[in-house]
């Protein structure tokens, strides 16, 4: 029987480095842990609550150990391309636990949005039942009519970031929400975070000519807001692998469509191909835009899109 560790104390991971587990507890204390072997395989990621036992004064040179993992409200998933060739095939990863929201950073300019990214990043929000928000960078060197345009079907909120204002509009979506940024390196996202959270010296890195930012963090970290609430930085990535998702998760970022799939034939993949899908039908009566569709095929196509074409 396992013990019921009724002493435990809730912890919130914000950092996780090789086997060590940072955590935050009570009004903010620091505590380092490490996973006790009563969890099995079960692994730890930033922004799991957790259940912590031992020395949680926070002192430097002391571990606790965590050894509960809470239910977990979302988990936002990405299938890991590099091994892809591995014997095991391709491995679904947890980029983090617990979030609310899912800020899609994109430049305007320098380097130049890239929808297929974006498209791959809704899809992993949808999937997960995370808001998205597209948070489009940069905007003092190009307008956002053109992406706008491309998303209009779906009615994805965003906010824009000038270098030269302060991001309020980002910062009142983001307060008291536990929300993850992700995107390509190059975009900003480091110089966001530096702005929202003052003294957390995140590493900027310079956009090649090529429009190919160097990777400028290295790890995922969840930063408490001034206000309230948390971000969680993620490393930046060129890959946001989908092969975990199905066409039915992804539908339920389309409410409009859900209740035409009822008509479709069995094991339908609403793609259209089988020429039986009841979201054709659904169109063909006129109960939905047909821009929505295609918006939902456009991103159902995405899935299956290899890393160097997410332009």
């Amino acid at each position: 029987m396992r013990p019921r560790h009724e002493d435990a104390v809730e912890g919130f991971v914000v950092a996780v480095d090789r086997g060590r587990y940072t955590c935050v507890v009570g009004e903010g204390r620091t505590v380092v842990a490490m996973r006790a072997r009563e969890l099995g395989r079960r692994g730890v990621v930033v922004g799991d609550r957790v259940q912590i036992v031992g020395d949680v004064s926070g002192r430097a040179d002391t571990l606790a150990r965590i050894v509960r993992i809470d239910e977990r409200t979302s988990t936002l998933m990405r299938t890991a391309d590099d091994v892809e060739n591995a014997l095991e095939g391709r491995q679904e990863r947890v980029v983090v636990a617990n979030a609310e929201q899912l800020v899609i950073v994109s430049a305007l300019s320098d380097p130049p949005p890239r929808t297929g990214f974006i498209d791959r990043c809704l899809v992993a929000a949808y999937d997960a039942d995370i808001e998205p928000l597209l948070c489009l960078t940069k905007a003092d060197l190009a307008g956002p009519e053109e992406v706008l345009d491309y998303y209009a079907e779906l009615d994805l909120p965003y906010v824009l970031c000038r270098p030269e204002q302060e991001p309020t509009e980002l910062l009142e979506a983001l307060t008291d929400r536990v929300s993850v940024l992700v995107g390509h390196s190059g975009v900003g996202k480091s110089t966001l975070v530096n702005r929202l959270v003052p003294g957390t010296d995140r590493a900027v890195g310079v956009v090649s000519a090529v429009g190919k930012g160097r990777h400028t963090s290295t790890s995922a970290v969840a930063l408490p807001l001034p206000a309230g609430g948390w971000i969680i930085d993620t490393p930046g990535i060129r890959s946001f692998g989908l092969a975990h998702v199905s066409p039915d998760s992804l539908l339920h970022g389309f409410s409009d469509l859900v209740e035409a799939t009822t008509r479709c034939s069995p094991n339908c993949d609403h793609t259209g191909a089988g020429g039986d899908c009841g979201l054709d039908k659904l169109i063909a009566e006129g109960g939905a835009d047909p821009r929505r569709l295609a918006s939902y095929r456009r991103l159902l196509a995405s899935r299956s899109g290899e890393p160097e074409d997410q332009q």
